[in-house]
C-alpha cells in the first residue's frame, strides 16, 4: 500500500543542523532494522531516523529481514506486516524463535484482530499508518530503554507518586510507606512494570496472572485494573500510569 510521505509525518522531520545534532544524541548510534516493501517509504523514513542518530539497515522482504536480523544484530526492528514474499507475522515468529530483540510493528492494518495477533506473535508495540513521526520516535525510545533495563539487575521502577520495587515485590509511596496490594493485583502491576512502555495484551496478562484457560476472561482484567488504579493512580478516572489500549491490552508508562 503506497503511503504518501506527508501522510505519516516524515516530511515534517526535516531538521536543521542544530536539530540534527540533537537527534544524533537521541539515537546514540543504535542500530535499527526497518522492514517494508515500499521503497519510497523506506527511503523517507530512513532519512528521518538517520537524522535522529540511528544506524539503519533496510529490508524489502521477509527473507531479507530475517537474514539481516541474524547477521546485523539490530537493537530494534520496525516491521511492516504486508510483505511481498511472506506475511509479517511469520517473519516475527521466525525472529522470535531465536531472538528477543524489540519489535515494533508499523502497519496500515488497523483492526483490533491484527494488533492482538501481532502482540501474541511477540511484537512489543504496534503503530498504525498513517502516523506522527514524534510518536514513532517516542515508542522507539521506550522500547530501547526497556531492552537496556532488562539486561540490568532487577530493581525499582519509579514514578512521581509511587515506586515499584521488583526485587522486594512491593509498592511504596514516595515517603516510603507500603501500599498494600493483593497477590493478583501485584502480579498485574509486576508484569506491566517489567514491560513498561510496551503494550501487554489481554491474553498475555490473563495467561501470566490466572493461567491457561483464562484467555477469554477479560472481565477479570477490568475489575482488577480498576482496583489497581484506585490504589496507585492520583486520579483513577483519568489514568496517568496504567493506560488501556482498547480491545488490545494495557500499557504502563512510568
Amino acid at each position: 500500500m503506497n503511503t504518501p510521505v506527508g501522510e505519516f509525518g516524515v516530511q515534517d522531520a526535516s531538521v536543521s543542523a542544530a536539530g540534527s545534532v540533537a537527534g544524533i544524541a537521541a539515537g546514540s548510534g543504535q542500530r535499527v532494522l526497518l522492514v517494508d516493501d515500499e521503497t519510497s517509504f523506506l527511503k523517507a523514513l530512513g532519512i528521518t531516523l538517520r537524522a535522529h542518530g540511528y544506524q539503519l539497515d533496510l529490508a524489502g522482504s521477509g527473507d531479507e529481514a530475517i537474514a539481516l536480523a541474524a547477521s546485523r544484530h539490530p537493537d530494534l526492528i520496525i516491521l511492516d506486516l504486508g510483505l511481498p514474499d511472506t506475511d509479517g507475522l511469520q517473519v516475527l515468529a521466525a525472529i522470535r524463535a531465536w531472538s528477543s530483540v524489540p519489535v515494533l510493528v508499523l502497519s496500515a492494518r488497523d483492526s483490533e484482530g491484527d494488533k492482538v495477533s501481532a502482540l501474541d506473535y511477540g511484537a512489543d508495540d504496534y503503530v498504525t499508518k498513517p502516523f506522527a513521526i514524534n510518536e514513532l520516535l517516542a515508542r522507539m525510545r521506550a522500547l530501547l530503554r526497556r531492552a537496556v533495563s532488562l539486561q540490568e539487575p532487577l530493581g525499582c521502577v519509579e514514578t512521581e507518586h509511587f515506586v515499584i520495587d521488583l526485587a522486594a515485590m512491593e509498592v511504596r509511596d514516595r515517603s516510603g510507606g507500603h501500599i498494600r496490594l493483593t497477590p493478583t493485583q501485584w502480579k498485574i502491576v509486576e508484569m506491566l512494570a517489567r514491560n513498561h512502555g510496551c503494550i501487554v495484551s489481554q491474553r498475555q496478562l490473563l495467561k501470566e496472572v490466572w493461567g491457561d484457560g483464562y484467555d477469554r476472561e477479560t472481565n477479570y482484567l477490568r475489575v482488577f485494573m480498576t482496583q489497581v488504579r484506585h490504589k496507585l493512580e492520583p486520579d483513577p478516572s483519568r489514568p496517568r500510569y496504567f493506560h488501556t489500549e482498547p480491545g488490545i491490552g494495557y500499557r504502563f508508562v512510568p
